[in-house]
């Protein structure tokens, strides 16, 4: 039999195109290889975000073209393979074809044509497809992404999505609802839905509100998140639906990029700073328990040392649990590498430095005032490192448990017992009463 690996960077959209692309490659006959070295086709599947994604990437090329045998194939997908396209083939020799997002239904043809000696590069878009007919082949596992949206329409000036994914379209509500019920007799009780803008989902005749109350009303659908949203397109319909479908967590993570509105506004980001906060305070009446991570870049073009105090500022002002940051890169053919005022790479760096330190005593200081709670947890899967368990909770707090490995699915009611500043340990509590 055939065999594909296929190794992921980048996003949870990402992650859900390579269970897809496994997918596509199941129905020609292909399994999944553990290893490279086991593998007929390798793909690497890339985010283009930033330039250090890119390079890894590159590197990673040269690492696998050792594992190359005759007969064998090596190819780059996703966004970074969209942005480039014929450029990796000319860049690295060792690649046999590139293919985009639109792409992945033709993979089997496009290795055939690999096999043959033909290099090619499919980087066409097309603004119809969403893959409905090809079932995911996904990790076996309590949780499932969703993908329910396609492509960007907003123009971040910092932003390539749209220019790697095409422009936003929604698949139909009634096709989102069928695959998720189809999930849940696999043993799926927990999804996430995902869109670049996923709250401004709209099929022509639904919007993000019906589908969380639709995906809700799936029988077995014990929780839903979703990711990511745009702050302005939480209308109150959006805020209602959140508050008054149980199966919605009570966790949002939104991005909010900067607290400067100059810098806002240089970003073509749709909502100023205090815009930003309003949407933060509906979102926290409507579920008072509500817990909120964020995006967050430093050193943006034309970025004043005041500008970047507001956004340290905000980090208060907003009461974020957690965030992730990231220091500015140059994106080519965005606008913001037009833009005037680039600030020198160390300035960036210790921005970006100072800008984690708020963020880590921020979410310790939550985190530490959550210990003695007994949250409802989730059993994912097996820690990285040593004997216990991974459990999520609703507010998406991550807390290690001693619990067997036969607990993958379950849901057990857990006491936070300690915090390493970021994940919590706990003990099950009473656990009689252990919710299945």
């Amino acid at each position: 039999m055939k065999s594909i690996y296929i190794e992921t960077y980048g996003c949870q959209m990402n992650v859900a195109d390579s269970e897809l692309m496994l997918g596509v490659l199941a129905r020609d006959g292909y399994v999944r290889a553990a290893t490279p070295d086991d593998a007929d086709v390798m793909l690497v599947n890339t985010c283009a975000v930033r330039e250090n994604a890119e390079q890894r990437v590159i590197g990673r090329m040269g690492e696998l073209q050792r594992h190359k045998r005759a007969g064998s194939i090596l190819g780059v997908v996703g966004c970074m393979a969209q942005r480039l396209g014929p450029i990796l083939l000319e860049r690295v020799p060792a690649v046999d074809l590139v293919v985009g997002p639109d792409g992945y239904r033709n993979l089997p043809e496009l290795l055939a044509h690999a096999r043959a000696g033909e290099r090619r590069a499919e980087v066409e878009y097309r603004s119809w497809e969403h893959y409905e007919d090809i079932p995911q082949l996904r990790e076996p596992g309590p949780t499932a992404f969703v993908t329910v949206q396609r492509g960007c329409d907003y123009r971040c000036t910092f932003c390539i999505v749209p220019t790697t994914r095409g422009p936003e379209r929604s698949r139909q509500l009634h096709d989102v609802v069928g695959e998720i019920a189809a999930l849940v007799h696999t043993g799926i009780s927990e999804v996430t839905l995902l869109g670049q803008t996923v709250n401004s989902y709209h099929d022509g005749s639904h919007g993000f509100g019906d589908l969380l109350r639709a995906v809700g009303a799936v029988d077995g659908v014990r929780r839903i998140r979703f990711t990511s949203p745009y702050p302005t397109d939480f209308t109150p319909e959006v805020i209602e639906a959140m508050a008054t479908t149980p199966a919605v967590c009570e966790h949002v993570h939104l991005p909010v990029q900067s607290g400067s509105n100059s810098v806002l506004k240089r970003m073509l980001r749709r909502y100023t700073r205090e815009r930003y906060l309003e949407v933060l305070e509906q979102l926290r009446t409507a579920m008072p328990s509500i817990t909120v991570s964020t995006d967050i870049i430093a050193g943006f073009p034309g970025e004043t040392e005041a500008e970047f105090a507001e956004t340290v500022s905000l980090v208060t002002d907003a009461a974020f649990d957690d965030a992730y940051t990231f220091k500015y890169s140059v994106r080519e053919g965005t606008p913001a590498e037009r833009l005037k005022g680039h600030v020198a790479d160390d300035v960036a760096s210790e921005r970006l430095a100072r800008l984690i330190a708020v963020v880590r005593a921020q979410t310790r200081r939550h985190n530490m005032r959550r210990v003695g709670e007994v949250h409802e947890a989730l059993i994912e899967r097996p820690a990285k490192r040593g004997d216990l368990m991974l459990a999520r909770t609703r507010q998406n707090y991550l807390v290690l448990v001693d619990v067997p490995a036969s607990a993958v699915g379950e849901y057990r009611m857990v006491r936070f017992t300690g915090t390493t500043g970021s994940t919590f340990t706990g003990s099950i509590e009473h656990p009689a009463l252990a919710v299945l």
